[in-house]
């Protein structure tokens, strides 16, 4: 029994108990998992680990063997610098303790280790005290000081059982030198191993985090410049996790102690590996069983519509001390997307409204995803985390859930006083000296900004729930600026334009969001009514979408793909601008609340001026280009109806001349994703063509891609449709609205071009051109039932020879042209077209 088919007959039948082999199975296959796992962890640049006190290197334990080496060496990138020390050997320990706790180094004076540092950058800091008697020491009697680097970390402590201090911070120098510095002459130091590795470049952004406060959510800037000690390490929902089973070798504990009302809580637990890909985590930022475990609403007491929040307390020592929160989340308890949306609070204070993860990781469920807080410790030494249901929740899905917190301390670090009388006295003088210079600075500044004419300040942004996008590099600003240089300045637009367009971002226009951001609707100074697209913070696909359409559409026109007004970077803000599109998105007009129920002959002519504007993609440069992302929701249609393919954040150049494909990690969504390119990670044109097929059946059927409420032989579009297509009974499907509207020959015709771009393998699939020509000729025969003037032509793609297409092609289209022709639409200007794929719904990829 292979395991594929082991985990499809769990999946299939979840109540059914397994069999012994089954048992086995899963266990094995859990052991398998965590090998992989291990042996494909994150491997740091530095990765100094100290086994203090020894002469002999030494494991931690049996399950973390990574090597802890003795520090009695003089040379590598680890040694003794200054200071008296001893080592001390544990003559009687414990027999579950770990080896290298059985010795300890122990400073008598103010001494320290230097480490050797090959990167800059965040890294960890770990240290271990395990206090034992020896040789006339006893440990727990220890009083000390450390200081890294010259800032202090613990002040006075001691300790009488084990304990593990860990600290994140960024080292800046090519040395790192721990001092150990007893509080007294009578009194020592101890540590008995030290870990030193470096961190994931991502692992604390400088931007991006939120400070949550009575005053509402600001944006918090520089936040890996902090030392920052780590408090609490939650796996909630789950058990503990050891060193083991993380690669950055952490320990989670369960959330049950921290819980205020544990029947408000219920688990939640899944078999499904989460999928990293399509979230904004890592297995760095948070390990794989973090996210299969969670603790959500638990209703089962309650009536249907109660709601409530579950609420956590985590004592972290005095009040008014400030603290990073990370949470992590996963959507492990819904069925479909865009079922869940919970707000999320920090010490009562809102910290996220409307959440939607979903709508956050490409539209795929079971994608990790974090977000960073700072808050204050309340009044009684504590942080305290609620969870509850969004004001815009169904009632029939009242949830939330969270999987993982994170709590770290961030500690202001004082530099070590020199006491010395000539150094105080100095410092008096330079004082003293520098305070009239400043003086006399300060006031030549005064006169010089009086002759200056007052700008008027910015106007701030106040947005609950929003901190400007996080940027890689810790820049405030998008890399764009660095890639782009002059190339599009033409097209920037200030960001007090947008304010102005947006009425500063006034909720009340609000049109959609997507997996970007949200959309606004606005009114540039022109008049000219734009879609205003914001990023959201946390969004990692956010940066080189934000390239790829800036890129994609300064370089492309065609009347049947959208036009970008222009971009703004300003203020760590990625914001795109297009012309409105009065009538929004195709999915709109085909089902759901408010559908217009569109005529037979309307859906053809927007499934033909879709065509002509991926033809166009594919064939308007060298390589052209493949969308990667067709769906009815990136089609939008203006006040005429009028088509135009919209969102390019995920195209790609074409595979050039010698080549047969682009090998890319899978991107797309659920329901519209080409299964070749999904098996063989090989993108090419004819994956769009098969995302066109899954178009013209929701064109027809007036059905979602994917609807998992529907029974299982239902749910996915493209099967079930092409079930009935060959047998030749596609009319039992249609939309009932357009029962006796559509000829049989145009039905006909229609349905075999379906099922060709949804061949298997791209070979089988025709060219957009070769469905652009079907298109029309269905059009030809739902308008005239007699034989069309235009014959019929052999399809020049020998794998679709069945598709009987008119003779007259398509004008062929010519990249970066101001105006061009297509045949059939007459002339077509080129307009600042209306664009966005998400104007008008939550859908995303």
């Amino acid at each position: 029994m292979s395991l594929s088919l082991f985990f499809s007959s769990l999946l299939m039948n979840p109540r059914k108990p397994p069999s012994m082999e089954a048992n086995t199975l899963l266990l094995l296959s859990l052991a398998l998992l965590s090998l992989i796992c291990f042996s494909t962890s994150f491997s740091p640049t530095d990765n100094l680990l100290v086994n203090c006190g020894s002469n002999t290197n030494t494991s931690f334990t049996s399950t973390d063997s990574r090597i802890f080496v003795s520090d009695s060496t003089k040379q590598g990138p680890v040694s003794l610098s200054k200071g008296q020390s001893i080592s001390l050997k544990n003559q009687n320990p414990s027999p579950n303790s770990p080896t290298l706790y059985s010795t300890a180094r122990v400073f008598t004076t103010a001494s320290s280790y230097q480490f050797n540092i090959k990167r800059n950058g965040t890294h960890l800091v770990r240290f271990h005290f395990s206090p034992f008697k020896a040789q006339g020491f006893d440990l727990s009697t220890a009083k000390f000081s450390i200081l890294v680097n010259g800032n202090l970390l613990l002040s006075d402590f001691s300790t009488k059982v084990v304990v593990l201090k860990e600290y994140v911070f960024r080292v800046d120098s090519n040395a790192l030198e721990i001092l150990f510095s007893p509080v007294c002459k009578s009194s020592f130091g101890f540590v008995n191993a030290i870990e030193v590795f470096s961190a994931p470049k991502d692992f604390i952004l400088d931007e991006g985090a939120k400070l949550v406060s009575a005053n509402g959510i600001e944006v918090y800037k520089n936040l890996s410049s902090h030392v920052l000690e780590t408090i609490h390490r939650i796996n909630v929902g789950g058990s503990k996790l050891v060193p083991f089973n993380d690669t950055l070798w952490r320990t989670w504990i369960p959330d049950d102690d921290f819980l205020v009302l544990k029947s408000a809580a219920k688990r939640a637990v899944t078999t499904h590996v989460p999928n990293y890909q399509s979230g904004g985590a890592s297995r760095e930022i948070a390990p794989e069983n973090v996210y299969m475990t969670a603790q959500q609403m638990n209703k089962d007491n309650n009536p249907l519509q109660s709601r409530f929040n579950i609420t956590w307390n985590f004592p972290v020592g005095s009040g008014g001390v400030r603290h990073l929160v990370r949470l992590h989340f996963c959507d492990i308890v819904s069925t479909s997307l865009n079922q869940l949306y919970f707000d999320v609070y920090l010490n009562g204070y809102s910290a996220y409204n409307d959440l939607d993860l979903s709508s956050l990781t490409f539209h795929v469920l079971s994608s990790p995803m974090y977000f960073d807080f700072i808050v204050d410790s309340n009044d009684l030494g504590a942080v305290q985390v609620s969870i509850g249901p969004s004001a815009v929740s169904s009632l029939m899905k009242v949830n939330a859930i969270l999987n993982g917190v994170e709590i770290m301390k961030m500690v202001n670090p004082s530099h070590l006083r020199n006491e010395s009388k000539k150094r105080t006295v100095w410092i008096v003088a330079a004082s003293s000296i520098g305070g009239f210079v400043l003086c006399l600075a300060v006031f030549v500044v005064i006169l010089a900004c009086k002759c200056k004419k007052k700008k008027p300040k910015p106007t701030r942004v106040e947005s609950a729930g929003w901190t400007p996008l996080r940027v890689y590099g810790g820049s405030t600003h998008s890399r764009m600026s660095e890639v782009t240089v002059n190339e599009y300045r033409s097209l920037k637009i200030p960001f007090a334009d947008v304010q102005l367009a947006t009425n500063n971002f006034d909720n009340s226009l609000i049109i959609g969001s997507g997996g970007f951001g949200m959309v606004f609707k606005g009114v540039l100074k022109d008049n000219t009514k734009v879609a205003v697209k914001r990023g959201v913070p946390g969004s990692r696909q956010g940066l080189p979408e934000f390239q790829t359409e800036i890129t994609v559409l300064s370089k492309i026109r065609h009347r049947h793909l959208v036009s970008l007004v222009g971009y703004c970077e300003e203020q760590a803000e990625m914001i795109l601008v297009y012309e409105y599109m009065e009538k929004g998105p195709l999915k709109k007009h085909l089902y759901g609340p408010g559908c217009s129920h569109l005529s037979w002959k309307q859906r053809l002519e927007i499934c033909i001026g879709a065509a002509r504007g991926l033809h166009y993609l594919h064939t308007g440069s060298a390589q052209g280009i493949i969308h990667r992302d067709i769906k009815s929701t990136n089609i939008l249609l203006d006040e005429n109806y009028v088509a135009k393919v919209a969102d390019f954040g995920l195209s790609r150049s074409g595979p050039c001349l010698d080549e047969t494909h682009v090998s890319t990690g899978v991107k797309g969504s659920f329901g519209y994703l080409d299964p070749e390119y999904f098996r063989r990670q090989q993108l090419t044109d004819k994956s769009d063509v098969y995302s066109f097929g899954v178009v013209l059946l929701e064109v027809l059927c007036a059905r979602p891609a994917v609807d998992p409420l529907l029974a299982r032989e239902q749910v996915n579009l493209a099967e079930w449709a092409m079930q009935w297509q060959k047998k030749g009974i596609l009319e039992q499907i249609i939309d009932p609205h357009l029962m006796g509207q559509i000829k049989q020959n145009s039905l006909k015709k229609f349905g075999e071009t379906a099922e060709k771009c949804l061949a298997d393998y791209g070979v089988d699939r025709p060219s957009m051109g070769d469905v652009l020509w079907n298109l029309e000729y269905a059009l030809q025969l739902q308008e005239s039932d007699s034989k069309s003037s235009r014959e019929p032509r052999d399809d020049s793609n020998a794998n679709a020879a069945e598709l009987t297409t008119p003779r007259i092609a398509p004008q062929a289209p010519s990249i970066n042209t101001e105006t061009e022709t297509d045949s059939g639409d007459g002339p077509s200007e080129i307009r600042n077209s209306q664009v966005f794929s998400q104007l008008m719904t939550n859908d995303g990829r």
